[in-house]
């Protein structure tokens, strides 16, 4: 299982986005100040309002907008799919980030609602 915390401003807002973007949510773990992202098989994003992210931690919490914090990277069938995942979130309200074309290994990335990174690639099996 593979669960990633992210600090954001708005739960409803997150979800909103995500929810355009075709994403699922696990409601059995969310609520007024967190929602679960299913990402894949066991694997979630706990979007948390920022308050209960920084409950998590003793350290400041950095600011995504600012400084990057890291960068979720989620693997996708296909070339065609990074494109329609990408301009999914770029039309939710997200922005564009770097691409990547290597032939054999293609990737693209957005920032979500809260700066956060999302690179979202395909990778040929074969090569």
């Amino acid at each position: 299982m593979m669960l990633v915390n992210l600090p954001v401003a708005d739960v409803e807002r997150s979800r909103r986005f995500f929810a355009d973007l075709g994403y699922a949510f696990d409601d059995r773990f969310s609520g007024e100040k967190a929602v679960t992202l299913v990402l894949g098989e066991n694997q979630f994003a706990m979007l948390l309002q920022r308050e209960a992210f920084d409950a998590l931690h003793p350290l400041e919490t950095a600011d995504a907008a600012k400084v990057k914090e890291c960068v979720v990277c989620l693997g996708v069938d296909s070339r065609d799919a990074v494109d329609a995942l990408v301009n999914r979130a770029i039309a939710a309200g997200g922005t564009d980030g770097d691409s990547e074309d290597h032939g054999s290994m293609y990737g693209r990335s957005y920032n979500d609602l809260d700066g956060h990174s999302w690179q979202i690639f395909w990778a040929d099996d074969m090569a």
